[in-house]
């Protein structure tokens, strides 16, 4: 992968971001989220590099009571069908239809009160209204430098579109 020498993924917030992202997994599950040695061992900006080009969707959100997006990595970016700019920043929520959120919404709360959990499945949307499942997926709370909840991350290998005629 060509990287950009202005890639937003790239920044010292995304940087950041990428860090807890990793030692948050690490945290939760007992292992790296990344094939690779550990984040801290190849640098802030390689960490950050390798996460953004992996193949797994990697999602992040904020703690804030309509946690807005911030990180998603190429593969979640491709998925959603959405650049940076326009996927990070935006609410959480909007990543799975309406009728979908409160499920969405439960399992996140589910996932936070054991600060991980992993096998959850459930609809999301693109940006063009396309549905599919993302299934066995992680979901671990994410810890900043101080040790203080911050928000969380999901991960998944394993997705398929509802309808493969609209896909």
């Amino acid at each position: 992968m060509v990287v950009k020498a202005n890639a937003p993924w790239l920044s010292p917030e995304a940087c950041r971001w990428a860090a807890i992202i990793q030692a948050s997994h690490c945290r939760a599950f007992g292992r790296t989220l990344l094939a690779s040695q550990p984040p801290e061992s190849i640098g802030a900006t390689s960490a950050a590099q390798e996460l953004f080009a992996t193949s797994s969707p990697v999602l992040a959100h904020n703690g804030s009571s309509d946690p807005a997006l911030v990180y998603a990595n190429a593969a979640a970016l491709r998925l959603w069908d959405r650049a940076w700019a326009e996927m990070v920043g935006m609410p959480s929520r909007l990543t799975a239809a309406e009728q979908e959120r409160k499920e969405r919404a439960n399992a996140l709360q589910s996932a936070q009160q054991c600060d991980a959990c992993q096998g959850y499945r459930g609809i999301r949307i693109d940006r063009q209204g396309r549905q599919f499942v993302i299934n066995n997926a992680r979901i671990w709370t994410l810890w900043d430098e101080q040790g203080s909840r911050c928000g969380q991350a999901a991960s998944f290998s394993s997705w398929w579109w509802i309808d493969a005629a609209k896909a």
